[in-house]
């Protein structure tokens, strides 16, 4: 029974066995048949491809040589054009040729005729040269002929001839002088110009407040201890912007400020001012003192600039130089004796140019120079010498007229006048200035000034009387010539000078002249 079994087995593998190989020859035949076709098949692709090939070969060998064909027409036009535009260009450089070889004949023929020229020229100048000095030698025969005949020589006539003129023009000034000095008097004069005067008195009208110039602010002790505060950084700002000095009280409960600068003196007011109505403002000065102050001083600047613009357009004169306009603006921070300067030099020029009208004068140029007048008030602090010279030295500086300078510099009589408009300025300076109302004077103090100066004045040796004049700015000392000779009214000034230097304390200047006249009389019988 088993091997029965076993006997069905081994049959059963051997023939699985035997399908299997069946299966596997048959796989096998399939598959050479497979490659064969895929051969061929390859084949006939390849042979295509060498077809295909071959024929873009032929047809790109084709494109070539057309395009090939195209360039070489195009470059022959080329070349024909070229070459017939060569042909053209060799034409006109012939015809060049041509003309600069006319041109050239005709050089040479101009520059012989020159050369002809010149020398005939030069044989000229020979000949008068010749002339000249022939003339030149019978001149100075002639002249020694003259000269013998005469008894005199020429040198010596032609500076007794000068001497003469100068003698005759001399009496000519002085018989003038004379005349004018005759009738200065006469009462016609003085009517006429009291006339022009009280024409423009009464012509112009504005109405003025007198100033007063606050230098001692009482501000709190809270706002003085921020002035103070980071070591005093804004007091140190407003200082350095102003150029005045902030001196703190001894209660820290004000300021005083302290200096000649009217300018500055205003930029603190109105920066403490803008500090107490505007307390928001304390943050931007506390952060950056320097910064705050700078923008709070152009702000200023910025108005004096406008106002000295103003100046200039209410009086209908044209702009001068900028730095001018500006020391006009700045005379609205300046008074003398409590008057606004800005409003004096307008009112005055408004005075003298009515007056200028009134004689038949150049209206715009009187206003001009009045105008101008006191300009050197606004830099007496820091320039030294006497406002009206100082005021003149800038005007002649920047190029204004010499007649306008010349006003500015004589209306207090430190240079001469040369013009009638030096006096027109000095008048309507006076009028405006001596109108009721118009200044207050401190009594007090200017008589103690005057005494003071009369006094170290007529202390010295040889001195007759002393006067102080010009409201004391000029001491005006008087000797006797027999005790006091040239020299020593030369160191006298000096000394006197000095002396008030040390002794006094005042704004600006003072001059002192010294008077020592010789005068002799006699009679005639």
């Amino acid at each position: 029974m088993i091997a029965a079994v076993v006997a069905a087995l081994v049959i059963a593998v051997l023939t699985a066995v035997l399908a299997m190989r069946a299966a596997a020859a048959e796989a096998s035949k399939k598959s050479r048949a497979a490659i064969d076709a895929a051969r061929a098949e390859a084949a006939a692709l390849v042979k295509a491809a060498k077809l295909e090939v071959s024929a873009s070969v032929r047809e790109a060998e084709t494109a070539a040589r057309a395009a090939a064909l195209d360039a070489q027409v195009r470059a022959d036009e080329q070349l024909a054009a070229d070459e017939a535009r060569v042909a053209r260009r060799e034409e006109a450089l012939a015809a060049k040729e041509r003309e600069v070889s006319v041109s050239d004949d005709a050089i040479e023929q101009r520059e012989a005729t020159l050369d002809a020229t010149h020398r005939d020229v030069q044989s000229r100048r020979d000949r008068a040269s010749g002339v000249e000095n022939d003339a030149r030698r019978k001149l100075q025969q002639l002249r020694g002929e003259l000269e013998l005949r005469a008894g005199v020589k020429a040198a010596d006539l032609i500076e007794q001839m000068s001497r003469g003129w100068l003698e005759e023009a001399r009496a000519r000034a002085a018989q003038q002088v004379r005349a004018i000095d005759a009738t200065a008097a006469d009462p016609a004069h003085d009517r006429e110009a009291q006339r022009v005067m009280e024409i423009a008195a009464t012509r112009y009208h504005h109405h003025y407040l007198t100033e007063r110039a606050q230098n001692y602010l009482r501000i709190g002790p809270d706002l003085v201890g921020i002035l103070l505060d980071n070591g005093g950084a804004l007091h140190l700002a407003l200082q350095h912007h102003a150029g005045v000095q902030l001196l703190v009280s001894d209660d820290k409960d004000a300021i005083r400020l302290d200096g000649l600068d009217g300018v500055g003196k205003e930029f603190v007011r109105r920066a403490i001012n803008k500090l107490i109505k505007k307390p928001e403002t304390l943050d931007d000065a506390r952060k950056d003192p320097e910064a705050w102050a700078a923008k709070g001083r152009d702000h200023l600047n910025q108005e004096i600039r406008a106002l000295g613009k103003k100046a200039f357009s209410v009086l209908g004169i044209p702009k001068a130089h900028p730095e001018i306009v500006e020391l006009v603006g700045a005379l609205n921070f300046r008074t003398s004796y409590t008057q606004n300067q800005w409003w004096h030099a307008v009112e005055a020029s408004y005075l003298a140019g009515m007056m200028a009208a009134e004689l038949g004068l150049d209206e715009k140029l009187a206003r001009r120079a009045t105008l101008m007048h006191d300009i050197g008030k606004a830099l007496t602090h820091k320039i030294e010498g006497s406002h009206a010279v100082i005021g003149a030295d800038v005007a002649r500086r920047v190029g204004e007229a010499e007649v306008v300078a010349n006003a500015i510099g004589a209306h207090h009589a430190d240079e001469p006048c040369n013009s009638v408009y030096a006096y027109l300025v000095a008048a309507s300076d006076a009028m405006s200035g001596a109108r009721p109302g118009a200044r207050r004077e401190l009594a007090e103090g200017f008589t103690a000034k005057v005494e003071d100066l009369e006094r170290i004045g007529g202390t010295r040796r040889g001195v007759s009387h002393a006067h102080a004049v010009h409201g004391g700015r000029e001491l005006r000392v008087y000797v006797r010539e027999q005790e006091v000779d040239d020299l020593t009214v030369v160191e006298m000034s000096s000394e006197i000078a000095a002396q008030i230097s040390d002794e006094m304390t005042f704004p600006g200047q003072i001059k002192v002249t010294v008077i020592r006249s010789f005068e002799a009389t006699a009679t005639a019988n």
